[in-house]
């Protein structure tokens, strides 16, 4: 965006974007608690995939998708993507074409609806600093992971400094490797440009998310080199926009 145009851009963002998205954010997660009993349905999905679509439609960002044909439907997967920003979560959320439960750290229940609407959708929360929590939160996951359901993780467990891929941790992979399930890469890009950590507003930035094809971990025997060749696959399908 030109910067003459970019003041009126954040102005913008203050006074109708983000005002617009709180009352969003607060109907979806009224309607997720509401909806419980039908938490892996295909409708209440698409409700929640309209709240995370509407963070990249009234920041009128540009968002491509390609690499979905790699998703066989009724097949679980666990999901393995970059970290760069909050609207990783938005665009995974509102991109990926299948119903899946995020591991998610655990200060994220504390936020306002955000929190209650997640653990009412299945989500798990993650303590990282306890580690037989965390060990109970993997297995809280895998007791989901049926009939299609899959999951997602950001393995980094954190957003990156610089938007380089950072190094990745065992629990996502440790996922697969007791239930069998194949992992596929995510790769995004674009997401670092549009809110880098700690900035207070949105840069206009076109996104883009690549589904890779699936990885079956059995291939590996060691633990570093499945671990590695995920990373790798996750870094070479960036595009880099």
């Amino acid at each position: 965006m030109k910067n003459l145009l970019k003041p009126f851009y954040i102005l913008y963002q203050y006074v109708i974007a983000w005002p617009l998205l709180a009352v969003l954010t607060i109907f979806t997660a009224v309607f997720t608690i509401c909806t419980v009993p039908w938490k892996n349905s295909e409708f209440v999905h698409k409700v929640q995939q309209f709240w995370s679509r509407s963070f990249f439609w009234l920041m009128f960002l540009p968002v491509s998708v390609d690499g979905a044909g790699h998703i066989q439907p009724g097949q679980s997967y666990v999901f393995v993507a970059n970290h760069q920003s909050m609207f990783d979560v938005w665009l995974v959320y509102g991109w990926l074409p299948v119903i899946f439960k995020w591991l998610m750290k655990a200060e994220l229940r504390k936020v306002p609806f955000v929190g209650t609407g997640c653990k009412a959708a299945g989500h798990i929360f993650i303590d990282r600093r306890n580690a037989m929590a965390a060990m109970e939160s993997l297995k809280e996951v895998e007791k989901q992971l049926k009939n299609g359901v899959c999951t997602v993780i950001f393995p980094e467990g954190t957003r990156s400094l610089n938007g380089e891929v950072g190094r990745f941790k065992r629990g996502a992979f440790q996922i697969a490797w007791d239930l069998g399930l194949p992992v596929i890469p995510l790769s995004l890009d674009g997401c670092f440009e549009v809110m880098p950590k700690g900035k207070p507003f949105v840069n206009y930035h076109p996104v883009h998310m690549h589904i890779g094809e699936p990885i079956d971990l059995k291939q590996f025997a060691d633990a570093n080199e499945a671990i590695d060749f995920v990373r790798n696959a996750v870094i070479s399908g960036r595009r880099k926009l």
